[in-house]
């Protein structure tokens, strides 16, 4: 079902089964998107890394994510425009900015307990009913729907990650931080770059992400760069040097020892086992 304005609101929610192919999971320009499965063995390659997924996970895709080789069994999608619901400009309102959207090279999931699966199959059915509304109040209503879907999604992975322990402005600056590297990381590489743009000091970030006890700051930075770099080697034609070009280095050897560091495997001869994986 879909929802769609003539001022470009759109909201589409469905239920996915076994024919789902990856092009009706593909992002089209400045859709966010939310799968819940609902049943167990479900595979999905997401930049070129296989993942699988069972009964009552969800997970949280942009536009920048690339689907392939889709099987999933049972599952409920939701997918919304900026122009819908901008999560960026209400994140004081969800908070789900740099958490469940533009958080990390990897991928954001959550797992439900028995309760949040109920609470979210009655979320559902609301929202199918007001999917078949047709009043002035349709768009109103849809949109606080999904920022409920949206405020318990982001409790439930603050429970389950050490965001939980974070204070709130320590948790500020780590979500400011991600949606940072999101926008900037193909011009900037270094922490002291990002904390000059949250005003903030090198130490202080890298103190907070000692809190959270995973990655360094650094680590985020790379990270992000290196799964562009992946997307950009397996779905595009550009060469190389076109890539490293666009992803911040003038120099191509510094790009090819930074992703052979990373992947074991120079960019040539990444893209060379990838396209036998596919073929």
């Amino acid at each position: 079902m879909k929802f769609e304005k003539p001022t470009g609101e759109y909201l589409e929610i469905l239920d996915l089964t076994s024919n789902c192919d990856s092009s009706m999971l593909n992002q089209n320009e400045g859709k966010l998107s939310v799968i819940w499965f609902t049943s167990n063995d479900n595979t999905l390659i997401i930049d070129g890394r296989e993942r699988q997924f069972d009964h009552n996970e969800i997970i949280f895709l942009t536009e920048f994510h690339q689907v392939e080789k889709v099987k999933i069994n049972t599952a409920k999608f939701v997918r919304f425009n900026k122009s819908f619901y901008c999560i960026v400009n209400h994140d004081s309102e969800v908070g789900c900015k740099g958490v469940l959207f533009f958080g990390s090279s990897s991928i954001p999931r959550i797992n439900l307990s028995n309760e949040d699966g109920e609470m979210l199959i009655s979320l559902w059915k609301i929202f199918e009913y007001e999917m078949k509304s047709a009043d002035e109040l349709q768009l109103e209503m849809l949109q606080m729907l999904l920022k409920r879907l949206l405020i318990l999604c982001t409790r439930i992975l603050k429970k389950q990650t050490a965001l939980s322990e974070l204070e709130d402005d320590k948790l500020t600056i780590v979500k400011e931080f991600n949606y940072l590297v999101e926008q900037h990381f193909k011009e900037k590489k270094t922490v002291a770059e990002y904390a000059d743009l949250l005003n903030k000091s090198p130490k202080t970030l890298s103190n907070v992400f000692k809190l959270l006890g995973q990655k360094t700051p650094l680590q985020f930075i790379q990270e992000r760069i290196l799964l562009e770099a992946r997307r950009q080697i397996i779905y595009t034609d550009q060469s190389i040097s076109e890539i490293a070009y666009e992803l911040g280095y003038d120099d191509i050897q510094a790009f090819s020892r930074f992703f052979k560091k990373a992947e074991g495997s120079s960019p040539s001869e990444y893209r060379t086992l990838q396209t036998k994986k596919v073929s």
